[in-house]
């Protein structure tokens, strides 16, 4: 992996699409272990994919249910286990729209602003059944893809007639049938099949510079918010605070700022005119302190005080 950051989207995403992520496979590789539920970053492996299509009108998971960070429709191939391309009909089955984001349940760095990038792309390529992304050997990823769904069902049904079922089917019988964009991306295409991949994600979630956007995706997955604020006026005012008053005041007007936002019943709006009070506060509070300390020095000059004038 060479980069970290999503793909910033290329236009603005279609108004309306569903999503459709496979989380039922068998994680032979990793000892047959519950794959979409091991967290990296604190969060749950189906959770951060559940993260990165928020906005999809209808998300169904195809596996059995069990509980997520937001609400979704549960779906299972029959008999269930019978493989990537059962499980997509399954899946698809539950969904409307015309066009349909299918994922994978094990991308640790996939990011809504990737999700947009396939969407985006698509909508501007009418001739093309789908956009899919590459990893960084350029391998197709199938499952980090935007379709069209009438593509999907017309080429699921071809199938199911040919071979009687899809049960068992690879993937490439129905990517090999569609006309596809590819859009390369290490990053947002990597995903957890073994240990090491495990290791991997986990330790690069920790880097400085992702560690704290990473920090604040969990908070707000656990504590069942969602609301965007700009962070740095929020670390503007912690370290005014810090500084002009007391370190332990940091934490405390920041939380103060919050619960001063949610009795509003405001949003990113409210959280920054609060914390533009509280920062004027904290200054008044370092301008006085600043004064207190020229009144204190002996040889300190008329006129110099911070609040001279």
């Amino acid at each position: 992996m060479t980069a970290y950051e999503p793909t910033p989207p290329p236009g603005a995403p279609p108004a309306a699409y569903d999503a459709v992520v496979l989380a039922g496979g068998a994680a032979r590789r990793l000892g047959g272990v519950d794959k979409p539920g091991l967290r990296v970053g604190g969060r749950a492996l189906l959770d951060r994919v559940l993260g990165a299509c928020a906005d999809a009108r209808t998300t169904v998971v195809v596996a059995d249910p069990r509980p997520t960070a937001r609400p979704v429709r549960w779906a299972r191939e029959d008999p269930p286990g019978g493989g990537p391309l059962a499980a997509l009909d399954a899946g698809l089955r539950h969904t409307t729209a015309d066009t349909v984001v299918v994922l994978s349940a094990d991308l640790p760095f996939l990011h809504e602003a990737t999700v947009h990038t396939l969407l985006a792309t698509l909508g501007a390529a009418p001739e093309t059944a789908g956009v899919l992304l590459t990893d960084a050997d350029g391998r197709d990823q199938p499952l980090v893809a935007a379709y069209r769904a009438p593509a999907l069902r017309r080429e699921l049904a071809a199938l199911t007639e040919e071979h009687g079922a899809l049960t068992g089917l690879p993937l490439r019988r129905l990517t090999g049938a569609l006309d596809l964009t590819r859009v390369p991306d290490p990053v947002a295409s990597f995903d957890c099949d073994t240990w090491d991949d495990l290791a991997t994600a986990r330790a690069r979630i920790r880097e400085h510079g992702h560690v704290l956007d990473e920090w604040i995706s969990a908070a707000k997955d656990e504590l069942g918010i969602d609301l965007d604020v700009d962070i740095k006026v929020l670390l503007d005012l912690a370290r005014d605070a810090a500084h002009g008053v007391a370190r332990p005041a940091a934490p405390l007007t920041t939380f103060l700022v919050g619960y001063a936002a949610g009795r509003a019943q405001g949003g990113p709006e409210a959280v920054a005119e609060a914390s533009r009070k509280a920062a004027a506060l904290a200054q008044r509070w370092a301008d006085e302190a600043a004064a207190a300390q020229a009144d204190a020095t002996p040889d300190a000059t008329p006129g110099t005080r911070p609040d001279a004038g």
